[in-house]
């Protein structure tokens, strides 16, 4: 399978989900936005991997690529590309799709459950998937679903964690493919974001279950992928 990926800066990157792709042989490449904006053509690709970052998605005049990205995801969509969207790369995804993306009622950062909605037992992707699991998130904004779409799964901080269009279309606003690694990056590179709050962890927190969670969030991860790419 060939995998291209969207990556928004610099320490954010697809981390397990490139152990996954050598793991099976898959071929990678990527565009790096935040050095240019330069888009595949839509023929070189397979599945489409859209990674997070600490941008919002109508930050259009500090991010020029922004507006490029979502045209070129929902030509995507349209061609019935598989799509994979995480965190920033969900809202992206679903601003493609019409859906409205806007600040939540909390921001979500930390190791906090996610549980499965009814609908997620017609994706069989997460139907693989437990009924609640523990999930890596660090996030402010979140999606509404799209028309059309079914929501996957929620939090207590968020109601819309996951969506599906279609069968060849999902967006995630947790994450399973961190490593120890991605998540010191993330505490390196947006520590202001730690300030006390409901759902709000603090780096010692996050670091201290990281070595526990971040096995099991790559499982499912690699479940999520197999199930959802066969």
């Amino acid at each position: 399978m060939r995998i291209h990926y969207l990556q928004h800066v610099a320490f954010e990157d697809p981390a397990f989900l490139l152990t996954w792709a050598q793991q099976h042989n898959h071929c990678v490449s990527r565009s790096r936005l935040f050095e240019a904006t330069a888009f595949p053509e839509l023929d070189t690709f397979d599945l489409l991997v859209v990674m997070g970052g600490p941008m919002n998605i109508y930050e259009y005049e500090n991010y020029s690529w922004l507006k490029p990205e979502r045209e070129f995801i929902r030509r995507a969509i349209d061609l019935r590309k598989h799509i994979l969207g995480i965190c920033l790369g969900g809202q992206l995804i679903a601003d493609a799709l019409g859906a409205r993306v806007e600040p939540g009622t909390h921001k979500e950062i930390g190791w906090f459950p996610v549980k499965k909605a009814s609908a997620a037992a017609a994706c069989a992707a997460f139907d693989a998937l437990p009924e609640m699991f523990d999930a890596f998130h660090w996030h402010g904004d979140t999606f509404a679903v799209p028309d059309q779409a079914r929501s996957l799964a929620s939090s207590k901080a968020c109601p819309h964690q996951a969506f599906a269009y279609g069968n060849h279309v999902l967006a995630l606003q947790f994450h399973l493919e961190s490593t120890i690694e991605s998540v010191n990056n993330l505490i390196a590179n947006c520590s202001n974001e730690l300030a006390p709050a409901p759902w709000i962890q603090s780096a010692e927190t996050i670091r201290s279950q990281a070595h526990a969670k971040v096995p099991l969030i790559n499982q499912l991860a690699e479940k999520l992928l197999n199930t959802w790419l066969e």
